[in-house]
């Protein structure tokens, strides 16, 4: 699994801003917008979120193809990327994309990319070949099982995502109650962790390190941070077993398959 992205929606360095961080040259401090491709020897190939990062992440980090892509919600820096997929479906001689969402993301992509999907011919260039499902249940996508986690981000019901004993909580600032058991027995653990200070729609870094602390995996990693957090300081007083992720980090983690 690498991480593909780990900043927030603004990225760091942020537009017009000379903070410390943003400033920094420690390579750890660049956080392209979130997002992870998790690579299962002989399935599918998965991404997660089609950032507005996606063409530079998948030249950076070698992406040759993505079978299935599983969205977690429809904000900007998680759907914008979508374009980019007319690479994949032409590399893959011409395979429609599996992508995954849930009926409400499905409303909001269908609208903000409604060249896609309206069924109108288009001159002068081309569109993704994409094949729409709905997530209402697990997945079993190439032979790797994928169990949609219920978080919410603030109001909103967003996704997160089990793979065997590995999970992926991006985008939250709560755990449905239905949540919990799902997540019983996870080995890795990702968690949203914006900034210090609280946030109405994503966890702090306490927060984040709580949720740790009762699902009680063996690691844990921290994701969609802003430039409030610098990796070297804000790594320094993490307790044991917690990291910040960074762009390009890469872990091997058990998935189940069929």
């Amino acid at each position: 699994m690498t991480f593909l992205g780990t900043g927030t929606s603004h990225g760091v360095p942020m537009i017009a801003c000379e903070c410390a961080v943003c400033r920094s040259t420690d390579p750890k401090d660049r956080r392209l917008r979130t997002s992870i491709y998790v690579d299962v020897p002989d399935r599918h190939r998965i991404l997660v979120d089609t950032s507005p990062d996606l063409r530079q992440q998948a030249i950076t980090h070698r992406i040759m193809r993505v079978d299935a892509v599983i969205y977690t919600h429809s904000h900007a820096d998680h759907i914008l990327g979508l374009d980019e997929l007319r690479r994949f479906s032409a590399v893959q001689d011409g395979q429609a994309v599996q992508c995954y969402a849930t009926q409400a993301t499905w409303n909001d992509i269908r609208k903000t990319f409604h060249y896609v999907f309206d069924t109108t011919p288009r001159l002068g260039g081309g569109i993704p070949q994409l094949s729409s499902h709905l997530i209402d249940g697990p997945l079993a996508l190439g032979g790797v099982r994928v169990m949609p986690v219920p978080l919410w981000h603030g109001k909103m019901p967003v996704l997160g995502f089990r793979f065997g004993r590995f999970a992926y909580l991006t985008d939250c600032n709560r755990l449905d109650d239905a949540a919990w058991p799902l997540l019983e027995g996870v080995d890795t653990l990702v968690v949203d962790a914006l900034r210090e200070r609280p946030h109405p729609t994503h966890f702090t870094v306490a927060e984040a390190v709580g949720v740790i602390e009762k699902v009680a995996p063996r690691r844990a990693f921290l994701t969609h941070m802003t430039h409030d957090l610098g990796h070297a300081a804000t790594s320094a007083k993490l307790p044991a077993g917690v990291e910040l992720a960074y762009d390009g980090l890469v872990l091997d983690v058990d998935v189940d398959v069929e």
